[in-house]
């Protein structure tokens, strides 16, 4: 936020006076005067204070204790201690040379400035007041007499003189200046020739107004306004309204916030210019005699008021210099830099002047001069500084600022928000053109077809058919109302009593429209019948059979030997309107059934969205309480600008026994503007297991960070492990930076998936870009890429590795930014992912993607890499890649499957910064493996989660009927008859236990033999899904097929191959789904079964003993992780263990069907998508990036 100050004359170089009036009362609470001379502002003479070292440091410095609104502050600001106030005001704005180089020349020698105040505290020169500032009541008008005579000796008019002068002006002044005196101390230029001050001296102050009060001659009291200084006429208060007459010919210029005071105004005759070239002469003479290279004017500044400031060029640096410049900022060079000329006043002496506007949220001015080079007068690099009297400090400034860019965010959110309506709204209408476009090229297709067969039609219909049929009247046409008769005798109904006519038009355009009871006849010979039929008024041919009873109820008809009867219908309309008129009807039908069809998916996806919404949200609440047996907050979800408790219970954590502890936090990832917060002691809480400490929140955190110690000095930590405890901050202004992400892998889904690794690139990288942060991918390029699920591929560049041409291709799949690397070698045109020398493809692929990386300039915060086949990734970019322009990066290594690539597993280990597996069980069974051991400090468990956009009951198209946890028993009722049907099961009301499997060892095959006999012993069904890469056990399970197919018909059903849509309808429709692992690193199967609302049996291993809580063993375990129970487990690897879990569970099906599918509603809103599993791997990348 950059203000443009426009450069001004000096005041002493200007014409005619005129007086301005600013009521600034409406805005400070206070009423300040300002006058002026032509264009210039004023509300008071500039006392120059004199800066020494040797002054007694006394006054306290500016704290962040809030000081009184409407007092100046007294004594020298601090200075800061971080980096130097001219690499601050680079950064805002744009500098020509090195702010920071030495007065006078390029790292040259300071400029020592001469002056009688480094030589003595005490200054004595005429008219000094220091005696008379010590005294509560105003001098007497002897002592003023004094005083002005005093000052005004060299001058060409006497006392009297000036004093009949101004008591022409005494009335105007009166009424037109409303300022309240405030007791306040002049704000003259701080800091001139002064050494940095540390934060540690803050309390401290180099020099004070109390004891030390160097002034000009007849200096008005502290804190009166300018005009009663120089008239010492009392004025009026902001609460009086004074008189203004037409005659005055003031000008009254309204106070507003964000602009400029009117420097235009008209020029009047109002005060002597005499007067004020009096007084700026003699304030710059005293300032010249003490040694001072600058002063202001007015004496006091105030916020929202121009200020006139004055530099003696032959003081500074820049006394040779031809052009002089001021380059500053406000607040700790922290806001509105600006740059701006110095004219030469009319100043006796090298005075040099310039105008500012002091804005309103100002209380600190910094400061430079140069010459618009690289020559720069800087105070001796300690900058000059200049208090102002405001109603903001530094807490009220920040806010300020936090409540400015809060401002700036929405108007952003504003602007973005309206751009996607917009976009949307764009969208929208192409869609509805082309869907337009679309319902026309129907109509007009439909309608030729239609033509087409009803022209065939037509030379084939007739008026009547002797003896069999005809119409009275004969002569007829759309809209009338006829007879048609039908003879009976020798057709297939003449043994009928009812008979019935079911009829359309123009060949069953509509459909069956027409339905009409026959009766016999008694007028016409034979075994005529008749019904009375309106004719259809579009009706260019009458189709028709006759049955022997309404429509839904007849079992006899007579269809003109399938042929069905057909009468011409005289034109009513011309054809060719009638065909017209047909192509208009069904366009208007495609639109009514596409935007009925519309209005319903936009319902579905409104309401998926929302339950993904308060999944998501109920997630976080169970972020938040998951470690509340060690910490939380009181509210559980922390606001910004709120103060909270934090809550600790050390008797968890390796601070257990200590006498103290200690809480030491900040915000944002610790990079919070403010830094850390003073370590606090945590004191007892009210409930006496949990220590707390309290936390005032800024508006602009949206992370909260923290650690204990056991002193205030540091000692042992309780850092979670090293990922130090993080507590997210909602409704903050500011918004987390997002991180980027790489994966490099050689599976993803649904392009390039073999197992669960692709599943869980694909599912993390969508979950971390939903949080709002950068993600990639980087694969090969396979021939055989499913490459219908790749939107948008094309070509992007080519570089080269290794002696080969790589091509880059680059498309989105699932929504992610993904690029393909294709060598030209071949190496990845195999016709498969695994199975061609893998570990030679897979090495080459890990090293053309760093340097695809670091030839694209790309500089990812982390570089994740997946299982042996992309572990190269981990020490190629430590030794070769992060010392040669990819340093910025961590990798984080996840093993998915410890069975292949030790070697290579156990060498990404040593190299990586984070490694995971996919469970927190599976972390600890396989610890002691030789691969992970050494390098165990870094290794972390995160469950994997299933994508809930793929798996997902409400929106599947693969059964039957869609369903939530409010319809589930309807929903899988529907999918279960669905099933049965399909694989011609019984339609009976028994359990069925799904298994859906890969057949291996690993996966418990014995267990399941076991489980579908004994299903099948407790009257249940059996339905499997899957199959063997083993031909041994294929051929296996092939043979028991065939066995149970026989023996137990319409009771079991085992499918040796892969189905995706039937492990869909098997998901839904089974009461159970087993799975029965030795072991099981995490498992998917049990999640996606909880997400249909089927209850799980498992084997207590891995990510199965992390997911399924046993109803009966697991209730604590469950509420422990925020959870209630949602399953049937064992332990054992044998069929009495499998029969404890199977047998359960299957009588909880027979004798408590309420609570059994009270249980199915309860698992599927238990949330086990990638909302979780992301955050964990957020904090796990954050603590990668931190170390």
């Amino acid at each position: 936020m950059e203000m443009a100050l426009r450069a001004q004359s000096p005041l002493c170089s200007r014409g005619r006076p005129v007086l301005v009036v600013r009521p600034a009362a409406a805005t400070t609470g206070l009423a300040q005067s300002t006058i002026g001379r032509s264009r210039f502002t004023g509300g008071r003479l500039v006392r120059c204070m004199v800066s020494s070292s040797d002054y007694p440091k006394k006054n306290p410095r500016r704290t962040s204790t809030p000081k009184p609104k409407g007092t100046a502050s007294r004594g020298y600001a601090s200075r800061p201690t971080a980096e130097s106030s001219m690499k601050k005001i680079e950064q805002s704005s744009t500098v020509e040379g090195d702010l920071g180089k030495s007065n006078g020349t390029l790292h040259g020698e300071a400029t020592q400035q001469a002056s009688t105040a480094e030589e003595s505290s005490e200054i004595d020169l005429p008219g000094n007041v220091a005696s008379r500032a010590e005294k509560d009541e105003p001098g007497t008008k002897e002592e003023a007499s004094q005083n002005h005579s005093s000052a005004s000796s060299s001058m060409p008019m006497d006392d009297e003189s000036i004093d009949r002068k101004l008591d022409e002006y005494r009335g105007k002044i009166s009424a037109l200046v409303s300022s309240k005196p405030e007791p306040s101390t002049s704000a003259s230029v701080h800091g001139q020739d002064k050494p940095l001050v540390g934060t540690h001296e803050q309390e401290k102050s180099i020099t004070g107004f109390e004891e030390h009060d160097s002034s000009i001659v007849d200096e008005p009291r502290k804190g009166r306004p300018f005009a009663e200084a120089i008239v010492g006429y009392p004025v009026k208060h902001a609460d009086e309204e004074p008189p203004v007459s037409e005659d005055d010919e003031l000008r009254i210029i309204k106070d507003q916030e964000q602009y400029e005071p009117d420097i235009q105004a008209p020029v009047e005759d109002d005060v002597d210019p005499e007067v004020l070239k009096r007084r700026l002469q003699e304030l710059a003479d005293e300032n010249y005699s003490v040694g001072n290279k600058c002063f202001v004017f007015p004496e006091v500044v105030k916020a929202d008021s121009m200020i006139n400031l004055y530099l003696n060029r032959s003081m500074s640096a820049l006394a040779s210099e031809p052009d002089v410049l001021i380059k500053g900022a406000f607040n700790g060079w922290r806001w509105k830099s600006f740059t701006e000329n110095l004219h030469k006043s009319e100043l006796r002496g090298d005075w040099w002047c310039c105008k500012l506007y002091i804005p309103k949220q100002a209380y600190r001015l910094d400061f430079v001069f140069f010459n618009g080079g690289t020559v720069y007068e800087n105070n001796n690099h300690n900058d000059f500084f200049l208090e102002i009297e405001s109603d903001i400090d530094e807490h009220s400034f920040e806010d300020f600022l936090v409540e400015e860019k809060q401002k700036e965010l929405e108007r952003l959110a504003a602007e973005e928000a309206e751009r996607k309506r917009q976009a949307e709204e764009e969208r929208r209408r192409e869609e509805e053109r082309a869907a337009m476009e679309a319902d026309r090229a129907q109509a007009k297709s439909e309608v030729e077809m239609k033509k087409e067969k009803l022209h065939q039609m037509l030379s084939s219909a007739s008026r009547y058919a002797d003896y069999l049929w005809y119409i009275e009247p004969n002569t007829y046409k759309g809209g009338d109302r006829v007879r048609l008769y039908y003879n009976r005798s020798s057709r297939p109904l003449m043994h009928n009593n009812e008979i019935w006519m079911h009829g359309g038009y123009n060949n069953w355009i509509d459909g069956l429209s027409i339905s009409e009871r026959l009766v016999k006849s008694h007028e016409k010979d034979g075994d005529w019948w008749y019904a009375e039929v309106t004719l259809p008024e579009r009706a260019l041919v009458l189709d028709w059979v006759f049955a022997d009873g309404p429509p839904g109820n007849a079992r006899n008809y007579d269809n003109n030997g399938r042929q069905d009867f057909h009468a011409i219908v005289p034109n009513n309309i011309p054809e060719d309107m009638f065909w017209v008129e047909e192509e208009h009807r069904i366009f208007r039908r495609l639109q009514q059934e596409r935007r009925e069809r519309e209005h319903a998916d936009r319902l579905k996806a409104e309401r998926s969205a929302k339950m993904k919404a308060e999944m998501k949200e109920k997630t976080m609440r169970a972020f938040l309480i998951s470690q509340k047996h060690i910490v939380y907050t009181e509210p559980l979800e922390v606001r910004a600008g709120t103060t909270v408790d934090v809550f600790y219970n050390p008797s968890n954590t390796v601070l257990n026994g200590k006498p103290e502890v200690w809480f030491r936090g900040s915000f944002n990832r610790w990079t919070h503007p403010s830094g850390p917060l003073p370590p606090q002691k945590m004191v007892k809480a009210e409930n006496g297991s949990h220590l707390r400490a309290t936390v005032r929140v800024p508006l602009d955190a949206y992370m909260m960070d923290f650690v204990f110690s056991e002193s205030e000095d540091g000692g042992i930590y309780d850092n979670r492990n090293g990922m130090d405890y993080h507590i997210p901050v909602s409704d903050s202004v500011a918004k987390e930076p997002p991180m980027h992400i790489v994966h490099i892998a050689v599976e993803m889904a649904p392009i390039a998936k073999v197992g669960g690794l692709g599943d869980v690139v694909t599912s993390l990288s969508r979950a971390v870009q939903d949080l709002g942060h950068n993600v990639e991918v980087i694969l090969p390029k396979y021939d055989c890429l499913n490459l219908s699920n790749v939107m948008d591929l094309h070509y992007q560049q080519s570089f080269t590795w290794g002696g080969t041409e790589i091509k880059v291709w680059f498309g989105k799949v699932e929504d992610l930014p993904v690029y393909f690397l294709e060598p030209q070698n071949g190496m990845f045109w195999v016709g498969c992912v695994y199975g061609k020398n893998d570990e030679s493809r897979f090495g080459f692929f890990c090293h053309s993607a760093l340097e695809f990386l670091l030839q694209k300039g790309s500089s990812p915060d982390i570089i994740h890499c997946h299982d042996w086949s992309s572990a190269p990734v981990a020490w190629l970019y430590k030794e070769q890649y992060a010392l040669n322009g990819l340093g910025n990066g961590r990798v984080v290594f996840t093993i998915h499957n410890l069975e292949f690539g030790a070697h290579h597993i156990g060498k990404a280990m040593a190299h990586c910064d984070k490694a995971t597996t996919v469970s927190d069980t599976y972390s600890k069974e396989v610890a002691g493996h030789g691969a992970i051991a050494p390098h165990y400090f870094k290794f972390h468990g995160i469950r994997n989660g299933i994508d809930p956009d793929i798996w997902d009951p409400y929106t599947d198209n693969f059964i039957p009927v869609h369903y939530t946890s409010e319809n589930v028993v309807e929903g899988k009722s529907a999918a279960k008859k669905a099933l049965q049907q399909m694989l011609g099961l019984q339609q009976t009301d028994t359990p069925i236990v799904g298994i859906i499997s890969r057949l291996t060892v690993q996966k418990g095959i014995h267990l399941i033999k076991h489980a579908i006999y004994r299903t099948l012993e407790r009257n249940g069904q059996v339905v499997l899904l899957g199959s063997a890469p083993d031909p041994r056990i294929q051929g296996d399970f092939t043979n028991l097929a065939s066995r149970l197919h026989g023996e137990y018909h319409g009771r079991v059903k085992l499918c040796l191959t892969y189905d995706e849509p039937l492990s869909h309808l098997i998901y839904a429709g089974a009461d159970f789904i087993l799975v029965p692992s030795i072991f099981e690193p995490c498992g998917l199967t049990q999640l996606i079964a909880m997400r249909y609302g089927s209850i799980p049996i498992v084997r207590k291993t891995g990510g199965l003993y992390d997911t399924v809580f046993d109803v009966d063993d697991d209730k604590y375990r469950a509420q422990a992780q925020g959870l209630e129970p949602n399953g049937f487990s064992f332990e054992g690897a044998d069929s009495s263990s499998v029969d404890y879990a199977l047998d359960r569970a299957i009588s909880t099906f027979y004798d408590a069907r309420d609570w059994f599918n009270s249980l199915c509603k309860r698992v599927m809103e238990q949330d086990w998508s990638w909302n979780r599993p992301a955050l964990d791997y957020m904090e796990l990348y954050h603590s990668a990036r931190k170390n």
